[in-house]
């Protein structure tokens, strides 16, 4: 399973080709399907849960990803996200990513702040590998002009662009920080395609993400995603590929 897939499935405003998409109080999952030829089996889970607060312009976001058990004898995964987030810019001011992972602990914890166009983000980061007797603690410093967001966060934000005004090939950039690193994630619309999710198919918005560092330098895999064209904008499917095979994240709960 793939961090960013799990983590998946601006300027100071949210952009002209942003939608009218209001952040609900959801709980979403999925199950997570490896597949390679005729394997097609389940590796594990996901949970993402949204909570808005009424009293201000923030929501919290927290998501949980397990393997399942036969998976955790190869590679055992128990990850956590959390993050606070402005219900009108999708901007985060809090984002912790608590990972274990084959045997590896990590966690990453970022504040954001912004002034003006610029945006600073402060990580600790903390690391206790399985073969380690004592925890590892650094501290950085991201910083970035314009759109920028964590992983958390640009789930959000990818659900609210406004596909219906979108031409074929069009393209949204952004800045991700995790606790490590900076990317530049481009969204790229695909178009409207018919996608199946529980032997049902469905019309989605096909998007792909790629992942290069301010040289261009292709720093992650790409992804691809189907959103429902509904209005609730649910991700309906995300696929990554694997050295062998592929990751897909397949939306489990009730059809839009």
């Amino acid at each position: 399973m793939k961090t960013k897939l799990i983590s998946l499935l601006l300027t100071l405003a949210i952009p002209a080709m942003a939608s009218a998409w209001n952040v609900p109080k959801e709980r979403v999952t999925y199950d997570i399907m490896y597949k390679w030829g005729l394997i097609n089996k389940k590796a594990g889970s996901v949970a993402l849960e949204t909570h808005p607060d009424s009293a201000t312009s923030q929501f919290r976001a927290r998501l949980t990803a397990a393997t399942a058990p036969w998976a955790d004898k190869f590679y055992h995964v128990r990850d956590t996200l959390k993050g606070s987030i402005d219900s009108k810019t999708f901007f985060p001011t809090y984002y912790e990513k608590i990972a274990h992972e084959g045997g590896d602990y990590n966690r990453d914890l970022l504040y954001f702040t912004r002034t003006g166009n610029t945006v600073r983000a402060d990580a600790t980061r903390w690391r206790l590998h399985k073969k380690d007797t004592a925890m590892i603690k650094s501290m950085k410093v991201h910083q970035a002009e314009g759109l920028t967001m964590d992983m958390l966060s640009s789930y959000y934000y990818m659900r609210q662009l406004n596909y219906p005004d979108m031409k074929k090939g069009e393209s949204v950039k952004l800045n991700i920080f995790s606790g490590s690193k900076k990317e530049i994630l481009t969204i790229h619309f695909k178009g409207v395609e018919m996608v199946e999710v529980q032997n049902k198919r469905l019309p989605a918005y096909h998007i792909t993400f790629t992942f290069t560092t301010d040289g261009g330098k292709i720093s992650s895999d790409n992804m691809d995603a189907w959103i429902s064209t509904t209005s609730n904008r649910i991700p309906l499917l995300l696929e990554g590929k694997l050295p062998v095979g592929k990751v897909r994240g397949v939306y489990s709960g009730p059809l839009p």
